[in-house]
């Protein structure tokens, strides 16, 4: 679903970029989710074994922080929670949930995420006061808060996905709620991100100013789109990929997020 959507300075079907396709993504979702849904093992091993898988499928970096995001998440949906009679929205349960398994991660899974960060080698994360390289001497989720006012994919572990469910899950099915369909809700999802925070992916190649300048052009970018028809929200959509694309802009971190807010949606969906 976040392949198949226009987001504007990533790779997406309607325009490959940045050295990279579309159909190198799907392949690493393909090779990536055999080891992130294997229940024998712990949730680091997962996220650890699916790096791998990528980089020997697709020898980039395609996923990491798709599979940062998408490792706790897939693990808290497995959980015995609460009983389906359970008043609360289903999201609430997942986040509950969530909270558990980020709380229960080990040392060991501590390490094997370090690991996972050095193998697909992304830098950013990996500058924390506990670099990643050496042996961890704190919890993943002390190691994460020392980045997190840095790289949103750390804060997530810090808030307990608060821009997930907050920003991303609210815009995703705002859309949908006001009746958007085909790729629409994740793009508003996306769009939400990119004109809500400098991406941390483009402040790490090309700093705060680059990184505020697509936020505040996103900003105009969301606000034309809901008034528009699809041809002319493609025209519109497509223009500022261009754009981002011409000055080597990717908003890597904001399809992350997307993917892990398409990710919630669609368990909440499930288990409800």
């Amino acid at each position: 679903m976040e392949i198949e959507a226009l987001k504007p300075g990533n790779v997406h079907l309607f325009a490959d970029g940045h050295g990279m396709s579309a159909a190198q993504f799907m392949m690493s979702a393909e090779v990536s989710s055999a080891p992130l849904t294997d229940p024998g093992l712990p949730v680091g091993q997962r996220m650890l074994e699916a790096v791998r898988a990528t980089r020997l499928a697709v020898a980039t970096n395609t996923n990491l922080g798709i599979i940062l995001l998408t490792g706790p998440l897939i693990r808290a949906a497995e959980m015995t929670g609460a009983p389906l009679h359970d008043t609360r929205l289903h999201d609430n349960r997942l986040h509950d949930n969530l909270d558990a398994v980020l709380r229960a991660m080990s040392m060991d899974d501590t390490r094997a995420v370090f690991e996972a960060i050095v193998a697909a080698a992304p830098g950013g994360l990996g500058e924390a006061a506990n670099d990643v390289r050496q042996e961890p001497k704190v919890h993943l989720i002390e190691a994460m808060r020392e980045a997190a006012d840095r790289d949103m994919i750390a804060r997530q572990y810090v808030t307990c996905f608060g821009d997930v469910f907050g920003v991303g899950l609210a815009a995703l099915e705002a859309a949908l709620a006001r009746g958007e369909d085909g790729m629409w809700p994740t793009v508003f999802a996306y769009m939400a991100f990119l004109a809500g925070f400098p991406d941390s992916h483009v402040v790490r190649n090309h700093g705060a100013e680059a990184a505020d300048r697509a936020r505040q052009e996103a900003l105009a970018v969301q606000a034309a789109l809901h008034a528009g028809d699809e041809p002319s929200r493609i025209r519109l959509l497509m223009e500022f990929d261009r754009r981002l694309k011409a000055d080597n802009i990717n908003p890597g971190t904001s399809a992350d997020l997307t993917v892990a807010t398409l990710l919630v949606h669609l368990l909440g969906v499930r288990l409800a």
